[in-house]
């Protein structure tokens, strides 16, 4: 019988603006695969680039739904979790692991909290270490370089890169936060290509997926890839051809936006790559 698949997504949400869930809820159905939310926040929009949006905190809200969803005995086939607010948050996820993980969970942390070699204004400088210790509980991480720097304490290093740096800081960040999988975004060796590195600790195996680079700053696209990687992981791909197929999904959507001339903070075009995603996935 073929089972359908479901994934716990706790993320905060803005109605206009795509990030968090409005990007994964509909990316990891396009996969499949059912997407339970978890809402850590609700705004009218995100906070970059706009002014005036409202903020709801649901941080009191976390522990009840947690303790609902443990009650109906739910199989989550794996949680993801992306930008989380505040310490309390983090530690109200980390109890949200304990509760609802079962053995063939896959525990997957986005640590959202700094880009571009500067942490996000709402953190103090110890917000790192906390989300270091969340990351620990993790099977799966997918940091961007300045948040890797940032939990291990080190400088933010300016690209482009070298393979020796890139293999160095992901065996140190597999030493400090214990994970299996790492998956390291913004890795670039030149100015034409960039993606990602990936790290399968129990294989010692290091691999690189790059895509064309594409200039300007673009909202959203780290979420945009982090939900196809979990549901092309959840369609049974191994990390280094999941990791391709987000690449590949997020290349695709940057270049459609940048075509369409979109207004760069109401995020990229990414529905109209939904169906060369699941074509990549093999459901077409």
């Amino acid at each position: 019988m073929l089972k359908q698949k479901r994934v716990a997504a706790i993320h905060d949400i803005s109605g206009v603006g795509k990030c968090s869930l409005t990007v994964a809820l509909p990316i990891i159905s396009a996969a499949g695969v059912e997407c339970s939310v978890l809402p850590t926040a609700v705004l009218s929009t995100h906070t970059g680039g706009f002014t005036g949006f409202t903020y709801r905190d649901l941080t009191t809200d976390i522990a009840p739904i947690v303790r609902h969803w443990k009650s109906l005995k739910l199989h989550f086939d794996a949680i993801y979790t992306g930008f989380l607010g505040s310490y309390e948050q983090i530690d109200l996820v980390s109890q949200a692991f304990d509760k609802l993980k079962a053995e063939d969970t896959l525990i997957a942390v986005d640590p959202v909290m700094a880009d571009n070699g500067k942490l996000y204004t709402i953190f103090d400088a110890s917000f790192p270490q906390a989300m270091k210790e969340l990351c620990g509980k993790a099977d799966l991480i997918m940091p961007n370089l300045t948040e890797a720097a940032l939990m291990l304490d080190e400088e933010y290093q300016e690209g482009p890169y070298t393979k020796a740096y890139i293999e160095e800081l992901l065996k140190r960040l597999a030493a400090a936060t214990k994970t299996k999988l790492i998956v390291l975004t913004g890795v670039y060796f030149d100015n034409t290509k960039l993606g990602a590195a990936t790290y399968d600790v129990a294989k010692n195996e290091i691999r690189y997926v790059l895509g064309e680079k594409i200039s300007g700053s673009y909202h959203g696209t780290g979420d945009v890839f982090g939900s196809a990687l979990i549901g092309a992981l959840m369609n049974g791909k191994p990390l280094d051809e999941a990791v391709r197929i987000a690449v590949a999904f997020t290349v695709r959507s940057i270049s459609w936006t940048q075509k369409a001339q979109t207004e760069l903070r109401y995020g990229v075009n990414f529905e109209a790559n939904l169906p060369s995603y699941i074509q990549d996935l093999g459901l077409l």
